[in-house]
């Protein structure tokens, strides 16, 4: 089989879909890997180091994605790598299917065996795979760094000749993975930390890292998270208990970092403006779901926005690509162990009653195969 990695053309995206140490796992497992100049540059991985690891290096972008067996892509592909794909490759990406029915139109009419990295199934057999935490993880701690730039004053207490400093204090908004390594970040540089989820499931994880978890337990027989692990939208007594609760830790926090994501779904509006005017000049709000719309009313994705009083919003986007090196390390390694899964010397697979292949298969043979995005790509079709 004959793997493609072009160069990612979304404006900003630094990442790459492979790097040269996966290269050479694959290749010595008898893959042929063709690479377009330049699609590591961002990332900090040169051409002559996936010319070390054994690919082939190519300037001809039509001719790379035309001959290919498998395209690895961190985005879906723009409208140019589309028409240069001939039908029958198969493509492994992020492609926002739950979101971007068009973009899952176009990959079926392409007749596109297409693999979405964010439908691959969150179990055990599957975590090497999970490419969603593994991102999550970068924008965690990225979230961290940028509120303690954007804070006028210290994370850590500090004695000094001047006298004490008190540590400051963070609240993070959702305990998934995200949640969880914006925690231990903002404990390492020694702030105090609380925690919120609607999962009481997560207060052992929140407690574990050092942070109390603030908690608003569920009504009698109320569900707080899907069977894959997801949150999920809980009754309207509920979300006037949490908002309520939130309101309060708010007031009192110098940094809140949200992370409240339902897939599929605009992010739950956790902060409205009422509340950003509870908090004090200079504290800082890191809106992880700007992408999805923001968990603040004020988030403006993006974009780092100050409120009336003076609260710094971050809705900056694609945290993951502003640490490409990283990111693209764990996404080539989680791209690598879901490819091998799916391998075969013929082609793929397509086991289609196996879990991970039914869980992330989204396109083949025309079609879009997967349940829960065929009314998604057919609601995009009806209105082309």
């Amino acid at each position: 089989m004959r793997i493609a990695v072009p160069k990612e053309t979304q404006p900003g995206e630094r990442r790459v879909a492979l790097v040269p140490e996966s290269v050479k796992r694959l290749v010595k497992k008898g893959f042929t890997i063709e690479v377009e100049a330049g699609a590591g540059r961002e990332a900090g991985f040169l051409d002559a180091a996936y010319a070390e690891a054994g690919a082939t290096v190519t300037n001809d972008r039509q001719t790379l994605l035309g001959t290919a067996d498998v395209v690895f892509k961190v985005n879906a592909p723009d409208e140019d790598q589309l028409a240069a794909m001939r039908e029958g490759t198969g493509l492994i990406g992020f492609i926002r299917p739950l979101v971007d029915g068009e973009t899952v139109r176009k990959l079926a009419g392409r007749k596109l065996t297409t693999f979405a990295m964010e439908l691959v199934p969150r179990t055990t057999l599957a975590q090497s795979m999970d490419a969603l935490s593994s991102m999550a993880t970068v924008g965690g701690y990225k979230a961290v760094l940028l509120a303690a730039q954007a804070l006028p004053r210290f994370f850590p207490m500090l004695t000094t000749a001047a006298g004490t400093v008190a540590p400051a204090k963070v609240l993070v908004l959702g305990a998934g993975v995200a949640g969880l390594q914006a925690i231990a970040t903002a404990r390492r540089l020694g702030a105090m930390v609380e925690a919120f989820d609607q999962r009481p499931a997560t207060k052992e994880q929140v407690e574990s890292l050092g942070a109390k978890f603030v908690e608003v337990p569920p009504d009698d027989g109320e569900q707080a998270e899907t069977a894959g692990g997801y949150a999920k939208e809980l009754s309207e007594d509920y979300k006037r208990r949490q908002a309520e609760l939130i309101k309060q830790r708010i007031g009192r926090a110098d940094v809140v970092i949200t992370t409240a994501l339902i897939p599929g779904k605009p992010a739950p509006r956790l902060i409205p403006a009422d509340m950003v005017a509870g908090m004090a000049p200079g504290s800082v709000i890191v809106d992880l779901a700007a992408e999805m719309g923001g968990n603040c009313e004020l988030t403006k994705p993006g974009e780092i926005a100050t409120s009336p009083n003076g609260v710094t919003i971050i809705g900056l986007l694609n945290l993951p690509a502003t640490m490409p090196a990283h990111a693209s390390q764990m996404y080539s390694r989680n791209v690598e162990k879901l490819f091998m899964h799916l391998a075969a010397p013929e082609g793929f697979k397509l086991d289609r009653a196996e879990a991970i292949t039914q869980g992330c298969l989204l396109t083949h043979a025309g079609e879009v195969v997967h349940e829960s995005v065929k009314a998604i790509a057919g609601e995009a079709t009806s209105h082309a």
